[in-house]
């Protein structure tokens, strides 16, 4: 089966072709961040025009390189929710318009679930030689065979706008235990990084920066929300605000923002990883899957292993250009789902 994935839920333009779920044939991506990083943060009515300017151009591209024509497609699948509206219409737009014209089943994709299904992908996305084509390595693949992931997991997915834990019995069977009370970890990032007047997005930046500070300098908040499955990190964002502010006061101490990086990233590390293995113990399930782009934080990656480890867990961790926003998770999503309903 070969699945058509579109990809436009925020400020990247995705598209992607897989077969059998896995499979990566051909995958592109245009990011703004660039264009955005000038407003210190994405816009959406100019996203959603940015959209409409790459969508068919990407398309052609990934078609192109994929060296298939659009009617070997099989499938069709979009990110139907959540994200920008504007964003989400075009690519919601140009499925229904290639379901119609090729008569193709469609499938709305959601976009936080598909984070964790970047985990399927065997990222067989490679340069083919003159004479083997995309979909020859695929079958290739095929016959060697492959493991896809045991289930039942619990399934955390951070970004810029999802915080989310999720308790995966099936396909079919996905229950969202916890999320964001108000900023998901991402939009903290962004936040603190403003702060500090370093640029957007904040997540990166954050990170660079607090290779050079003491994480156990500042002893920032731990909001692991006791009772609960939920986050809120606007309190530890809060208590960053009030530290400089004091600082700032106390003329006789000088700010360092290396230090002030490296421990508000390690509390929301460790407010991460604390809850998602406090609940996988309570559950009794014994693999974590993650997924979304602050999973692309080395430290939380590095932190994650180290914590599962300690109690025996399996951990699966995207390769970190597939924990960013990418249509081949939403094919592959779109896949799983069709597979289970035969």
């Amino acid at each position: 089966m070969i699945i058509l994935g579109i990809e436009t839920s925020c400020d990247e333009t995705a598209v992607a072709i897989v077969e059998d779920g896995k499979r990566i044939l051909a995958n592109g991506v245009s990011s703004q961040v660039k264009f955005h990083s000038k407003y210190g943060g994405v816009i959406p009515e100019l996203a959603s025009r940015k959209q409409i300017e790459l969508i068919n151009p990407i398309l052609e591209e990934v078609r192109r390189r994929a060296r298939i024509k659009w009617t070997r497609i099989d499938v069709l699948a979009v990110t139907s929710n959540p994200g920008l509206i504007g964003s989400l219409l075009v690519g919601i737009s140009t499925a229904k318009a290639f379901a119609y014209l090729f008569h193709l089943p469609l499938y709305e994709v959601d976009h936080v679930e598909a984070h964790l299904y970047a985990n399927f992908l065997d990222n067989l996305s490679r340069a083919s030689s003159a004479t083997t084509t995309p979909l020859e390595l695929g079958r290739r693949a095929r016959k060697q065979g492959g493991d896809t992931l045991e289930m039942p997991f619990i399934g955390l997915v951070v970004s810029g706008g999802h915080t989310s834990l999720f308790l995966v019995k099936g396909h079919k069977d996905i229950e969202l235990l916890g999320k964001t009370r108000d900023d998901a970890a991402g939009e903290a990032f962004d936040k603190v990084a403003k702060l500090l007047g370093l640029p957007y997005p904040g997540g990166p930046q954050i990170e660079k920066l607090a290779k050079r500070g003491n994480p156990d300098k500042i002893k920032f908040p731990r909001p692991y929300l006791h009772g609960s499955y939920d986050f809120s990190f606007s309190g530890l964002k809060t208590a960053v605000v009030y530290y400089i502010r004091d600082k700032i006061l106390d003329f006789r101490t000088r700010i360092n923002k290396a230090d002030i990086a490296a421990s508000f990233q390690e509390a929301v590390v460790q407010t991460l990883v604390y809850k998602t293995i406090k609940t996988a113990r309570e559950k009794a399930i014994n693999r974590i899957v993650l997924g979304g782009g602050v999973i692309a934080n080395k430290r939380l990656r590095s932190f994650f292993r180290s914590e599962a480890g300690k109690y025996g867990m399996k951990l699966s961790v995207p390769p970190i250009k597939f924990c960013l926003d990418n249509a081949a998770m939403v094919a592959a999503r779109a896949y799983y789902s069709k597979k289970v309903s035969g």
